[in-house]
């Protein structure tokens, strides 16, 4: 399913956009809701351009002709039957405001209108294909209503009937069928094309109303090709039922081939022209005055027959503006193009032969549009200057004339030109640092700074009494085990101390008093014991109290006995945890009585 929301921003022009937002607000002000409906919808979805805009309105559209007329459309003629205004916006925009209807038929053309929903005004209209609706309300913008499916005949290419009794209702949709035809190159699908036949055979044709006569004759006008549709019917036979005075044979074929070639070329460059008022003399070129008189007086929309014959001063006086000094310059000549009225800007481009207007006309086609690539959006990039800024655009429209008009030709004057617009440079990023979280020690590592640091408060006890730590407790896993065995039981103790008493018996003298130093380790051996540690580890600063136990003054024997235990423990340090040793500590008076004994 199509976008329409993007449709309507994208395939209508802005004269057509801004002419249906002041529809919008006119309906809002008076309370009524708007819908986008007939042509315009179906030619929105099936890609096809949109020439003109139908907008129906629940509630009587005759009460808003002097709302709209003060906001800036002009009325072109009205309708009481099917309560319509037909409105000429700035730009160049057609369209056609009704209210929502319904319609019976107690005779064939003849048909009585009544007020009715949107649905129910959907349901009345002649094909599928035009029975389609866009709200244009807030809150539904752009939602779609196709009661008939209208879709698929689009996809199709396909006109088909809203109702089996359409071409007996209403005969003028039998010339709407062909004349739809040779615009699109649609066909009528089987059981249209089968009614349509019975319906011209029948002659259904003669129920047909004066004012459809006029009203079906002024479209050929407002076609893209007239000259193809007015062939067409012709064909078919429905001109002679319409107006026989026009005929393609009386018509300016190849000035029309031409005018559309320039309207084609405009529509490029962004000046939509409605071609109808520029197409009327052209194609009424062999007809006689008085036939022309008498057509334009059939036709409905008066302001129509106002514009054809106020088109040719228009178009006049706008080719001596744009020949004269206020439009000397490339870009006062671009300007100049774009607000004038689009028809008398087609007209001057098709009629006038002076060769300041066609020269201009030419470079407006071919030489003045290529200053926009010379636009240099990598400097303005340098520069900051991108699409978000306010003025983006409006900035990029005078670089576009100044180029145009041969200014700004090297970078510095370029850069010079930009400079003003240039925003300030952006303060430098401030990178903000997040503290780092203390990690998570384990329970292993823990222990062991404990450890250490209860070795290092022994090793600070031993130095404060003077003597050298001991070499062996460096380790910190070696000291949790010393304070396991400073409350091992007394059997433990006898036990330990037996072999050390022998080896102290069997030890040489000379090596009992060798060097002061190994008394200083028994001193630090014996102050181990003395503090009671906990089973379980404790912080560093309660493992060693220092000084709860001070050591005796060894006798001769007494040394003898202290250094032997010292030396086992050294010697078993790979095999058993060294802090053992100073639980053997207190036990060592009962030997040293037995030595003396001995002796």
């Amino acid at each position: 399913m199509a976008d329409y929301i993007y449709l309507l921003e994208n395939r209508l022009s802005k004269a057509q956009q801004n002419a249906l937002e002041m529809v919008r607000e006119v309906a809002r002000a008076k309370g009524l809701t708007t819908f986008l409906v007939g042509g315009a919808v179906r030619d929105l979805t099936s890609g096809s351009p949109v020439r003109d805009l139908d907008v129906a309105v629940q509630g009587n559209a005759l009460k808003l002709k002097k709302d709209i007329e003060k906001a800036g459309g002009k009325l072109s003629g009205e309708s009481e039957a099917t309560q319509a205004l037909f409105v000429d916006f700035p730009g160049g925009v057609r369209m056609e405001i009704g209210s929502t209807l319904s319609a019976a038929y107690p005779k064939p053309g003849k048909p009585v209108y009544k007020p009715a929903t949107i649905l129910e005004d959907l349901r009345r209209r002649d094909f599928t294909a035009n029975a389609m609706a866009l709200s244009l309300n807030q809150g539904s913008y752009g939602l779609l209503m196709d009661p008939l499916n209208g879709v698929a005949d689009i996809e199709n290419r396909e006109l088909r009937l809203v109702s089996n009794y359409g071409f007996i209702e209403d005969p003028v949709r039998m010339i709407r069928a062909v004349r739809l035809m040779a615009r699109l190159g649609w066909q009528m699908d089987e059981r249209t094309r089968s009614r349509y036949e019975a319906g011209k055979d029948e002659g259904y044709i003669s129920a047909m109303s004066a004012w459809q006569h006029g009203y079906e004759t002024e479209e050929i006008f407002h076609e893209e090709d007239p000259l193809r549709v007015l062939g067409r019917l012709e064909a078919e036979g429905w001109m002679k039922h319409l107006n026989p005075t026009v005929a393609s044979s009386k018509a300016n074929a190849g000035e029309m081939e031409r005018l559309r070639d320039v309207q084609l070329q405009l529509q490029i460059h962004g000046i939509h022209a409605e071609s109808a008022a520029a197409n009327f003399p052209l194609l009424t070129a062999k007809m006689a005055p008085k036939d022309v008189a008498e057509l334009k007086k059939s036709f409905i929309r008066q302001g129509f027959v106002e514009e054809i014959e106020a088109l040719e001063a228009a178009g006049k006086a706008f080719g001596a503006q744009l020949s004269s000094k206020e439009a000397a310059a490339p870009s006062q000549a671009w300007k100049l193009l774009h607000v004038a009225q689009p028809s008398a800007v087609l007209w001057a481009a098709h009629h006038v032969k002076a060769s300041g207007v066609q020269n201009k006309l030419k470079s407006f086609f071919t030489d003045w549009p290529q200053a926009r690539q010379r636009i240099p959006y990598t400097l303005m990039q340098e520069m900051r200057i991108t699409p978000d800024l306010p003025e983006y655009d409006e900035l990029v429209e005078k670089l576009f004339f100044e180029l145009m008009d041969n200014h700004l030709s090297t970078v510095d004057e370029q850069r010079a030109f930009l400079e003003p617009y240039s925003p300030p440079a952006p303060p430098p990023p401030v990178h903000l640092r997040r503290a780092r979280a203390a990690r998570k020690e384990s329970k292993g590592s823990k222990s062991r700074k404990k450890a250490a640091a209860a070795t290092d408060e022994l090793e600070d006890a031993v130095s404060a009494e003077g003597a050298a730590p001991i070499a062996d407790d460096a380790s910190a896993e070696k000291a949790a085990p010393a304070k396991k065995a400073a409350k091992a039981p007394s059997a433990a103790k006898k036990e330990a101390v037996a072999p050390a008493t022998k080896a102290a018996v069997k030890a040489p003298a000379k090596k009992a008093a060798s060097a002061p130093a190994k008394v200083v380790a028994k001193k630090a051996v014996a102050k181990v014991p003395a503090k009671k540690a906990p089973a379980k580890p404790v912080p560093a600063k309660k493992t060693a109290p220092a000084k709860k136990a001070p050591a005796k003054k060894p006798t001769a024997a007494n040394k003898t006995a202290v250094k032997a235990p010292v030396k086992v423990a050294q010697k078993k340090a790979p095999a058993k945890s060294p802090a053992k040793t100073p639980a053997k500590a207190p036990a060592k008076k009962a030997p040293a009585k037995a030595a003396k004994k001995k002796h």
